[in-house]
């Protein structure tokens, strides 16, 4: 059996992708694991990843890469990264037939360890654009994401990222295009709940300031519509979630913050709840091109959905007829699509979601893998 080697720098029992990818060839190959944290289901052997420093090391490395970007001196700042360099360190003699690399931080890496045609890097953002709106980013950061991808993504026998807006993006910005395979989670057999009174929308995922929560929150406190929201957030930004949950406490009931829930159970949570809102602020390019797990983990939960005007989520709820799409971001916006809502409705979106589901699964997107990963060279003998 051949071995392949999936390296990320994340956690893997976090990372819903990550452990499609592991699930899906661990039965047609050997799978060397390599990430933060411990080893997940699939994997015959795992080795964990140093996460970055803290404390005093990562200011000073902080101060360090000021430097190095100013001086585009961007090949230095990759080598002397302190989590790349101890995964060079942990990876250093290993040899495995085929590389899956995910994210662009790791493509630089898979070189050392494989041939370009060895390879396939799995995109999950489009770094030029993670932070665009800030003119600082874009003048010491973005130019180090270009050289990393402009180097690195082009020599290597395979690409994909995770939905058309943002293959898009790369072949404007460095001229190759990705395949797509989108972040939706397996086929789910269930029916669509009753509709709830009052209605029940629900959102899950990270608490970062960029997409703008606040405007929802305040959109469904001042609605004339019977509902109610259940926020599931992340530790991203401890500032900003407690920011939130002031807010929704000013809401008298109408809003509640939770914890977040283990990727495996989220469906299944989800699927108590009549609507899925995610009306994600588009100023940033990378939220643009967005088209994001928890979508998907909608329509699986056979839920209605309600996005901005992000044209991926945008375009499959058009297409499909699963929910509404706000005209803008801003509070005004979203509350007028929550004032229009009544239980006849929300039951004509779970139904359709629930004829979508097959099609918005992840069994249709899994193939475009196979065949990448598949057709890489292979070592010598």
């Amino acid at each position: 059996m051949q071995s392949l080697l999936i390296v990320s720098f994340s956690r893997l029992e976090l990372d819903a992708r990550l452990r499609r990818q592991i699930a899906l060839f661990s039965d047609r190959y050997e799978v060397v694991t390599a990430g933060f944290g411990p080893a997940v289901p699939g994997a015959a052997r795992h080795i964990e990843l140093l996460p970055p420093p803290g404390g005093l090391r990562r200011r000073m490395r902080r101060y360090a890469e000021a430097v190095l970007m100013r001086l585009r001196a961007h090949r230095l700042m990759y080598r002397t990264d302190p989590m790349v360099r101890s995964a060079r360190r942990r990876l250093r003699g290993l040899v495995v037939d085929k590389v899956l690399a995910n994210d662009i931080e790791t493509v630089p890496l898979a070189l050392e360890i494989a041939a370009p045609s060895r390879i396939h890097a799995d995109l999950h953002e489009f770094y030029p654009g993670l932070h665009d709106d800030n003119a600082a980013w874009v003048r010491l950061r973005q130019p180090y994401y270009d050289w990393l991808v402009r180097e690195h993504a082009p020599r290597v026998a395979s690409v994909t990222t995770v939905g058309p807006g943002v293959a898009e993006a790369y072949l404007k910005r460095f001229e190759f295009e990705p395949r797509v395979v989108t972040n939706a989670p397996r086929f789910e057999s269930r029916e669509p709940s009753p509709v709830h009174t009052p209605l029940r929308l629900v959102h899950a995922g990270a608490a970062l300031r960029e997409r703008r929560l606040e405007e929802t929150i305040r959109a469904v406190a001042s609605s004339s519509a019977d509902l109610r929201l259940t926020i599931h957030l992340t530790e991203n930004d401890p500032a900003y979630l407690d920011e939130l949950r002031a807010l929704a406490a000013s809401t008298g009931g109408r809003v509640t913050l939770l914890p977040p829930v283990p990727q495996p159970e989220l469906v299944e949570t989800l699927s108590a709840h009549d609507v899925g809102i995610h009306v994600m602020s588009s100023h940033i390019t990378n939220q643009a091109v967005a088209l994001p797990n928890k979508f998907f983990d909608f329509v699986q939960a056979r839920l209605g959905v309600i996005v901005g005007p992000t044209p991926g989520m945008a375009s499959l709820v058009r297409e499909h007829g699963i929910g509404a799409v706000a005209d803008g971001f801003d509070e005004a916006s979203i509350r007028d699509v929550l004032d229009r809502l009544d239980a006849a409705t929300v039951a004509q979106w779970k139904n359709a979601a629930d004829a979508a589901a097959p099609a918005l699964a992840a069994e249709p997107q899994l193939p475009v893998w196979e065949s990448a990963v598949d057709a890489l060279a292979s070592a010598g003998p």
